[in-house]
């Protein structure tokens, strides 16, 4: 399985972008307009970008979507498992909502913000918030990213996390804690400490 690509970019269109890796192979990724704004800057650069995927295979098709943080990607996944939300839907959505804003959009039962988002209709949108209502919490799922020298390191050390079975809403609680102690935590140091609060 695919958790991240890092690579220089050698195309990026407003729904996908080619990262090239170190070993010479290019990965055609579909990405929100979040992303795409954010890694405008890299085109055109070798200055490398960093985007975790989501892998969709398929019989017919091997799909990459990619996403700035964890968190984003985390928020596609939930979108996707709700019936009747596809990939395609859930990039929409996430391409006109916010992060943060759709976080309080969904737990706050706003589903005429929802119905605004091309292609989400009326039940879509009420399944959308019964389904993921009591999964999400506006200061919990989503939160800002705390001020960390490298913020790789925080990613890194709450993908480990993840993995090893935590949930993705309290090592980040738990993480976010650390770094405004120590930001300069390294991480395997990161995780030691977050073991023994979780």
């Amino acid at each position: 399985m695919i958790d991240f690509i890092k690579g220089k970019i050698d195309l990026l269109t407003p729904t996908s972008v080619t990262v090239e890796t170190s070993g010479g192979v290019g990965y055609m990724i579909n990405i929100t307009l979040p992303a795409f704004t954010a890694l405008e800057p890299s085109a055109g650069t070798s200055d490398p970008v960093r985007l975790w995927i989501h892998e969709s295979i398929r019989e017919d098709a091997w799909t990459l979507y990619g996403f700035l943080n964890n968190d984003e990607r985390e928020m596609f996944r939930l979108l996707v498992g709700v019936s009747g939300v596809g990939a395609a839907t859930a990039r929409m959505i996430l391409s006109a909502i916010p992060l943060a804003e759709l976080s309080a959009v969904i737990s706050g039962g706003d589903s005429k913000r929802l119905k605004a988002v091309k292609g989400v209709g009326a039940k879509t949108a009420d399944r959308i918030i019964v389904d993921l209502r009591d999964k999400i919490k506006a200061d919990s799922l989503i939160s800002e990213t705390p001020a960390v020298a490298d913020t790789d390191t925080f990613e890194e050390a709450q993908a480990a996390l993840v993995m090893l079975g935590f949930t993705a809403a309290s090592v980040k609680k738990v993480l976010t804690r650390l770094y405004r102690e120590q930001p300069s935590l390294k991480v395997d140091q990161a995780i030691r400490k977050a073991l023994q609060m979780l």
